[in-house]
């Protein structure tokens, strides 16, 4: 009886498949986007989003029915509640910064000019600008806040599906009574600052009222004022489309209205500042000295 032979196993250049032909194909490497790009795609749809919704507020503004009710209310919203925060504002940082400028001055004997510098601050920068990043990051957390918990509660599918057009309802309102109420407000924090500034000055340093408010207005001339007052309605322009954005835009719940207020805040500030530099820049060129 033969013991049965062992059948020799082919070769790899005989048929026999080798090794790495039985694994499978390696992938070609993914395209990994970089933090940076990723960062930059994400902003600029951010800003895509953002004009959609001033396109979109500009024509609603002149469609029927018009809002009349609704932007006198979100004006009462905006405005009157934001009085407190900017009678504040405007107040203590005219008395710091007359405080500041006195002492400064002080130790070169230029006291009498304080008024001068005090006013032509007030007017270009300090007044506008302050007041529209404190002012502003409190109202587009409050449209973010209100918009947020109507989307995660399904209330803006809930107007979608009844036909009406959500940016003509939430957006456009709140974007009319913010370019609207924002020069106000930062007329409101540029008095109250001055005077501020003058009371510091008279109490603390002897400086006289009168004496303060002529050097104040001999300084600022009337470029000087639109220079800082034009301003405001771009700042209340972006105050609205960032709150309106984060606001329309919040998803997961409780958690995620309150990560969409933060973000709107931050992004105001930031936007604010930012838009700042570039418009000086351009008033500068159109009302020289």
């Amino acid at each position: 009886m033969t013991s049965p032979t062992a059948t020799p196993l082919p070769e790899s250049g005989e048929g026999r498949p080798s090794r790495g032909s039985m694994l499978p194909p390696v992938p070609p490497p993914k395209n990994k986007k970089t933090a940076l790009e990723e960062w930059g795609i994400e902003h600029l749809d951010r800003l895509g989003d953002m004009a959609l919704l001033l396109v979109g507020s500009v024509r609603s503004f002149f469609s029927r029915p018009f809002e009349l009710r609704e932007i006198i209310n979100q004006i009462a919203s905006i405005g009157v509640s934001s009085l407190g925060l900017t009678f504040i504002t405007g107040l203590f940082v005219g008395m710091v910064m007359a405080l500041q400028f006195a002492l400064s001055l002080t130790q070169f004997g230029g006291l009498e000019y304080t008024g001068r510098i005090i006013g032509l601050s007030f007017s270009r920068e300090l007044a506008p600008t302050l007041t529209s990043t404190l002012v502003g990051s409190r109202i587009a957390a409050g449209i973010a806040a209100e918009l947020g918990s109507m989307a995660v509660t399904e209330q803006v599918d809930a107007i979608r599906a009844l036909g009406a057009d959500p940016i003509k309802k939430l957006v456009m309102p709140r974007l009319v009574a913010s370019v609207l109420g924002m020069p106000i407000l930062c007329i409101i924090s540029l008095v109250v600052g001055i005077l501020g500034a003058m009371v510091v000055c008279d109490l603390q340093f002897g400086l006289p009222s009168g004496f303060f408010m002529s050097t104040a207005l001999d300084a600022t001339y009337l470029a000087d004022f639109w220079n800082g007052y034009l301003k405001t309605p771009v700042f209340g322009m972006i105050i609205a489309l960032v709150g309106c954005h984060f606001g329309l835009h919040t998803r997961g719940g409780t958690e995620g209205v309150g990560r969409s207020t933060t973000q709107a805040v931050v992004v105001t500030s930031v936007s604010i500042l930012l838009a700042d530099f570039g418009l000086t820049n351009v008033y500068a060129w159109i009302f020289p000295k």
